[in-house]
Protein backbone atom coordinates (compact mmCIF):
# COMPACT_ATOMS: atom_id res chain seq x y z
CA UNK A 1 0.00 0.00 0.00
CA UNK A 2 1.30 3.38 -0.70
CA UNK A 3 0.58 5.45 2.22
CA UNK A 4 0.87 9.49 2.88
CA UNK A 5 1.76 9.31 6.76
CA UNK A 6 0.71 12.51 8.88
CA UNK A 7 3.04 15.49 8.56
CA UNK A 8 1.48 17.42 11.38
CA UNK A 9 0.45 15.26 13.80
CA UNK A 10 1.98 16.37 17.67
CA UNK A 11 2.32 19.77 16.17
CA UNK A 12 -0.96 20.91 14.48
CA UNK A 13 -3.23 18.22 16.68
CA UNK A 14 -2.42 15.70 18.98
CA UNK A 15 -0.56 12.49 17.91
CA UNK A 16 -1.98 10.46 20.90
CA UNK A 17 -5.17 8.78 19.01
CA UNK A 18 -6.40 8.19 22.56
CA UNK A 19 -6.50 12.10 23.27
CA UNK A 20 -7.25 13.27 19.90
CA UNK A 21 -10.41 10.96 20.01
CA UNK A 22 -11.27 12.38 23.76
CA UNK A 23 -10.60 16.00 22.14
CA UNK A 24 -12.56 16.19 19.14
CA UNK A 25 -15.90 14.08 20.58
CA UNK A 26 -15.49 16.44 23.52
CA UNK A 27 -16.47 18.67 20.51
CA UNK A 28 -18.09 16.84 18.74
CA UNK A 29 -21.20 15.56 21.16
CA UNK A 30 -23.63 16.36 20.89
CA UNK A 31 -24.92 15.99 17.31
CA UNK A 32 -25.91 19.17 15.53
CA UNK A 33 -29.01 19.45 14.11
CA UNK A 34 -29.27 20.05 10.00
CA UNK A 35 -30.76 22.76 8.19
CA UNK A 36 -30.90 20.38 5.08
CA UNK A 37 -28.75 17.92 3.06
CA UNK A 38 -25.44 19.21 3.90
CA UNK A 39 -23.58 19.45 0.45
CA UNK A 40 -20.13 21.41 1.92
CA UNK A 41 -18.34 22.87 4.58
CA UNK A 42 -15.98 25.70 4.84
CA UNK A 43 -13.60 25.37 8.21
CA UNK A 44 -10.59 26.28 9.19
CA UNK A 45 -7.01 24.57 9.25
CA UNK A 46 -4.98 25.85 12.07
CA UNK A 47 -3.63 24.18 14.82
CA UNK A 48 -6.42 23.04 16.90
CA UNK A 49 -5.99 24.98 19.74
CA UNK A 50 -6.32 28.33 17.72
CA UNK A 51 -9.29 26.73 15.40
CA UNK A 52 -10.01 23.29 16.23
CA UNK A 53 -13.24 24.56 17.96
CA UNK A 54 -14.60 26.79 14.80
CA UNK A 55 -13.95 23.90 12.87
CA UNK A 56 -15.87 21.34 15.38
CA UNK A 57 -19.05 23.76 15.21
CA UNK A 58 -19.69 22.98 11.50
CA UNK A 59 -18.52 19.30 11.35
CA UNK A 60 -20.79 18.40 14.29
CA UNK A 61 -23.86 19.01 11.68
CA UNK A 62 -22.66 15.96 9.43
CA UNK A 63 -22.95 13.22 12.71
CA UNK A 64 -26.71 12.91 11.74
CA UNK A 65 -25.95 12.83 7.71
CA UNK A 66 -22.60 10.54 8.14
CA UNK A 67 -24.60 7.45 6.58
CA UNK A 68 -25.67 9.00 3.51
CA UNK A 69 -21.56 10.76 3.19
CA UNK A 70 -19.30 8.41 1.03
CA UNK A 71 -16.89 10.41 -0.29
CA UNK A 72 -15.31 14.08 0.00
CA UNK A 73 -13.68 16.13 -1.70
CA UNK A 74 -11.30 18.70 -0.09
CA UNK A 75 -10.06 21.46 -1.38
CA UNK A 76 -7.12 23.66 0.39
CA UNK A 77 -4.18 26.42 -0.59
CA UNK A 78 -0.91 24.71 -1.29
CA UNK A 79 1.42 26.53 1.59
CA UNK A 80 4.45 24.95 0.31
CA UNK A 81 4.16 24.75 -3.08
CA UNK A 82 3.81 26.81 -6.27
CA UNK A 83 2.50 25.49 -9.36
CA UNK A 84 0.26 25.84 -11.99
CA UNK A 85 -3.78 24.25 -11.71
CA UNK A 86 -4.08 21.48 -9.32
CA UNK A 87 -2.72 19.11 -7.57
CA UNK A 88 -3.93 15.42 -6.95
CA UNK A 89 -1.91 12.83 -4.73
CA UNK A 90 -0.58 9.57 -6.20
CA UNK A 91 -0.71 7.70 -2.88
CA UNK A 92 -3.71 5.07 -2.12
CA UNK A 93 -4.24 6.02 1.45
CA UNK A 94 -3.74 9.21 3.64
CA UNK A 95 -3.17 8.23 7.30
CA UNK A 96 -3.54 9.99 10.42
CA UNK A 97 -3.07 8.30 14.06
CA UNK A 98 -6.80 7.49 13.97
CA UNK A 99 -6.37 5.41 10.93
CA UNK A 100 -6.25 5.41 7.03
CA UNK A 101 -8.25 7.01 4.79
CA UNK A 102 -8.82 5.93 1.03
CA UNK A 103 -8.24 7.93 -1.63
CA UNK A 104 -10.82 7.95 -4.42
CA UNK A 105 -8.22 6.69 -6.94
CA UNK A 106 -10.78 6.14 -9.77
CA UNK A 107 -11.43 9.99 -9.93
CA UNK A 108 -7.87 10.90 -9.64
CA UNK A 109 -7.42 8.68 -12.87
CA UNK A 110 -10.32 10.77 -14.62
CA UNK A 111 -9.27 14.14 -13.25
CA UNK A 112 -5.40 13.38 -14.11
CA UNK A 113 -6.28 13.87 -18.02
CA UNK A 114 -7.47 16.99 -17.46
CA UNK A 115 -4.64 20.08 -18.46
CA UNK A 116 -5.00 21.70 -15.15
CA UNK A 117 -4.18 18.75 -13.00
CA UNK A 118 -1.09 17.45 -12.15
CA UNK A 119 -0.03 14.13 -9.34
CA UNK A 120 2.38 15.25 -7.22
CA UNK A 121 2.91 13.50 -4.01
CA UNK A 122 5.24 15.94 -2.86
CA UNK A 123 3.34 18.96 -3.34
CA UNK A 124 0.96 16.66 -0.64
CA UNK A 125 3.49 15.42 1.46
CA UNK A 126 3.71 18.43 4.34
CA UNK A 127 0.76 20.35 3.81
CA UNK A 128 -1.18 20.67 6.85
CA UNK A 129 -4.41 22.36 5.13
CA UNK A 130 -6.15 19.28 3.96
CA UNK A 131 -4.89 17.02 6.64
CA UNK A 132 -6.12 18.73 9.78
CA UNK A 133 -9.26 17.93 8.35
CA UNK A 134 -9.14 14.73 8.13
CA UNK A 135 -9.66 13.33 12.22
CA UNK A 136 -12.98 15.48 12.19
CA UNK A 137 -14.01 13.75 9.03
CA UNK A 138 -13.06 10.23 10.41
CA UNK A 139 -14.67 10.93 13.85
CA UNK A 140 -18.11 12.20 12.06
CA UNK A 141 -18.94 9.93 9.06
CA UNK A 142 -18.26 6.13 8.69
CA UNK A 143 -16.70 4.66 5.71
CA UNK A 144 -15.73 7.07 2.53
CA UNK A 145 -13.36 7.89 0.15
CA UNK A 146 -11.24 10.96 -0.02
CA UNK A 147 -10.54 13.00 -3.16
CA UNK A 148 -7.92 15.70 -1.64
CA UNK A 149 -7.33 18.60 -4.08
CA UNK A 150 -4.28 20.84 -3.42
CA UNK A 151 -4.96 24.76 -5.66
CA UNK A 152 -1.96 27.47 -6.65
CA UNK A 153 -1.90 29.47 -9.68
CA UNK A 154 -5.22 28.84 -10.77
CA UNK A 155 -8.93 30.04 -10.96
CA UNK A 156 -12.20 29.57 -9.11
CA UNK A 157 -13.83 29.24 -12.45
CA UNK A 158 -11.54 26.23 -13.79
CA UNK A 159 -11.85 24.70 -10.38
CA UNK A 160 -15.70 24.66 -10.33
CA UNK A 161 -15.80 23.28 -14.00
CA UNK A 162 -12.94 20.42 -12.65
CA UNK A 163 -15.00 19.58 -9.62
CA UNK A 164 -18.34 20.45 -11.13
CA UNK A 165 -19.02 16.64 -12.10
CA UNK A 166 -17.78 14.78 -9.25
CA UNK A 167 -19.68 16.87 -6.75
CA UNK A 168 -22.69 15.86 -8.07
CA UNK A 169 -24.30 12.97 -6.11
CA UNK A 170 -25.93 13.43 -2.73
CA UNK A 171 -23.33 11.03 -1.42
CA UNK A 172 -20.23 13.34 -2.13
CA UNK A 173 -19.21 16.29 0.51
CA UNK A 174 -17.49 19.31 -0.51
CA UNK A 175 -15.14 20.77 2.28
CA UNK A 176 -12.98 24.05 1.77
CA UNK A 177 -10.14 24.73 3.76
CA UNK A 178 -9.51 28.17 4.46
CA UNK A 179 -8.35 30.45 7.31
CA UNK A 180 -9.29 34.42 7.35
CA UNK A 181 -7.40 37.55 7.45
CA UNK A 182 -3.69 37.23 8.61
CA UNK A 183 -1.43 39.00 11.46
CA UNK A 184 -3.44 41.62 11.41
CA UNK A 185 -4.71 43.41 15.16
CA UNK A 186 -7.84 41.83 16.88
CA UNK A 187 -10.09 45.23 16.31
CA UNK A 188 -8.79 45.40 12.46
CA UNK A 189 -9.26 41.51 11.83
CA UNK A 190 -12.75 41.86 13.37
CA UNK A 191 -13.62 44.27 10.34
CA UNK A 192 -12.20 42.54 8.18
CA UNK A 193 -13.32 39.50 8.60
CA UNK A 194 -16.76 40.32 9.12
CA UNK A 195 -16.72 42.33 5.17
CA UNK A 196 -15.18 39.02 4.09
CA UNK A 197 -18.14 36.87 5.34
CA UNK A 198 -20.75 39.13 3.90
CA UNK A 199 -19.51 38.62 0.22
CA UNK A 200 -19.42 34.92 1.26
CA UNK A 201 -22.68 35.17 2.31
CA UNK A 202 -24.23 37.10 -1.12
CA UNK A 203 -22.62 34.79 -2.85
CA UNK A 204 -19.74 37.25 -4.46
CA UNK A 205 -17.01 34.93 -5.80
CA UNK A 206 -14.49 38.22 -5.24
CA UNK A 207 -12.49 36.94 -2.45
CA UNK A 208 -8.64 37.70 -2.59
CA UNK A 209 -5.55 35.68 -0.53
CA UNK A 210 -5.41 38.60 1.88
CA UNK A 211 -9.17 37.98 2.44
CA UNK A 212 -8.59 34.09 3.28
CA UNK A 213 -6.04 32.16 2.13
CA UNK A 214 -8.56 29.46 0.60
CA UNK A 215 -10.01 31.85 -1.49
CA UNK A 216 -9.56 30.12 -4.61
CA UNK A 217 -11.75 27.17 -3.03
CA UNK A 218 -14.60 28.90 -1.27
CA UNK A 219 -14.75 31.55 -4.51
CA UNK A 220 -15.45 27.55 -6.38
CA UNK A 221 -17.66 26.78 -3.85
CA UNK A 222 -19.41 30.17 -4.20
CA UNK A 223 -19.92 29.74 -7.85
CA UNK A 224 -21.49 26.28 -7.39
CA UNK A 225 -23.49 26.79 -4.73
CA UNK A 226 -25.26 30.15 -5.92
CA UNK A 227 -25.91 28.21 -9.48
CA UNK A 228 -27.40 25.08 -7.84
CA UNK A 229 -29.44 27.74 -5.79
CA UNK A 230 -27.54 26.11 -1.95
CA UNK A 231 -28.24 27.95 1.27
CA UNK A 232 -25.33 29.52 3.52
CA UNK A 233 -25.16 29.07 7.36
CA UNK A 234 -22.74 31.06 9.16
CA UNK A 235 -22.11 28.73 12.16
CA UNK A 236 -19.49 30.33 14.26
CA UNK A 237 -16.08 33.32 13.54
CA UNK A 238 -13.56 33.95 15.56
CA UNK A 239 -9.73 34.96 15.57
CA UNK A 240 -6.51 33.67 17.35
CA UNK A 241 -7.20 36.28 19.73
CA UNK A 242 -10.65 34.75 20.57
CA UNK A 243 -8.95 31.69 21.35
CA UNK A 244 -4.88 31.18 22.25
CA UNK A 245 -2.99 33.58 20.74
CA UNK A 246 -2.18 37.63 21.62
CA UNK A 247 -4.53 40.02 20.22
CA UNK A 248 -1.45 41.94 18.46
CA UNK A 249 -1.24 40.00 15.17
CA UNK A 250 -4.42 37.22 14.83
CA UNK A 251 -5.54 34.61 12.35
CA UNK A 252 -9.28 34.99 11.58
CA UNK A 253 -11.48 31.67 11.47
CA UNK A 254 -14.74 30.61 10.39
CA UNK A 255 -16.83 27.66 9.55
CA UNK A 256 -20.02 27.53 7.18
CA UNK A 257 -22.74 24.65 6.27
CA UNK A 258 -24.11 24.69 2.73
CA UNK A 259 -27.31 22.82 2.39
CA UNK A 260 -29.62 22.22 -0.45
CA UNK A 261 -32.94 24.23 0.09
CA UNK A 262 -35.37 22.47 2.58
Amino acid sequence: MNIRPPAVAGSFYDKSPEFLQSQLDNWLNPAAESPGKIRALIVPHAGYIYSGEIASRAYSYLKQQADRIKRVILIGPSHRYFFQGCALPGVDYFATPLGQIPIDTQSVEILRKIDDIEVSDQAHAFEHCLEVQLPFLQRCLNEFTLLPILTSDVSPKTVARIINSVWQDENTLLVISSDLSHYHSYTEAQTLDQQTCSLIEHFEPTLKPEQACGSTGINTLLLLAKERDYQLKRVEQKNSGDTAGDKERVVGYVSYLISEPE
